[in-house]
């Protein structure tokens, strides 16, 4: 199998939680090749991860369900698979 290249958006569950703290819960998590803010409205920023995921059955869920584990964490969605090559 090969591998694909996943962008997570997680949004925190306010505006009161700490951007920083958040990204460094995430990096130790799930270990991304990079991430970057996006800001939504109102103050709240979510954060893009994008991680190299093997392609197999329930890999994607299970990296997306360690995110959601994170403290802080209100929402998580892929916004955008690609493969590698």
């Amino acid at each position: 199998m090969g591998k694909v290249i996943v962008t997570f958006r997680i949004m925190p569950k306010g505006i009161e939680v700490d951007l920083e703290e958040l990204e460094e819960r995430v990096r130790k998590e799930i270990g991304p090749e990079r991430m970057e803010r996006e800001p939504i409205a109102f103050g709240l920023v979510a954060i893009k991860a994008t991680k190299l995921v093997e392609e197999e059955s329930g890999e994607l869920e299970r990296e997306e369900n360690k995110i959601r584990g994170i403290e802080g964490v209100g929402e998580v969605e892929i916004v955008e698979i690609t493969r590698s090559i």
